[in-house]
């Protein structure tokens, strides 16, 4: 179930400044865990396209789709993300992200 109170005031943190990063990302995380995935991705998709140096994001919205058994889509996230990873010199982003790539290239 989503916490309504929460999404409403990261709706309304956003109305006021669009580009916060960190509001959209919870964003995305508060519709994933409730398992909306299509309004998560949405909210991911975002994030990435304003901010593509958020490397949580790539993770998150993998997870996401891993989830709801995307896993194709998934893959072509993480390779993204591991990108952005590489970029920002993000060693722990990146294990954790390729680490989810061979997951998933074993199921």
């Amino acid at each position: 179930m989503p916490d309504e109170t929460r999404i409403a005031a990261l709706k309304e943190i956003l109305a006021a400044k669009p580009d916060d990063a960190f509001a959209r990302y919870a964003l995305g995380l508060e519709f994933s865990s409730s398992g909306d995935t299509d309004a998560a991705l949405a909210e991911f998709r975002l994030l990435l396209a304003s901010h593509p140096d958020y490397t949580n994001g790539y993770f998150m919205a993998a997870q996401t789709l891993a989830r709801a058994e995307r896993n194709d889509e998934a893959r072509a996230m993480l390779q993204q993300g591991i990108e952005c990873a590489r970029r920002t010199r993000n060693q722990h982003a990146l294990a954790e992200m390729e680490g989810m790539l061979d997951e998933l290239d074993r199921a």
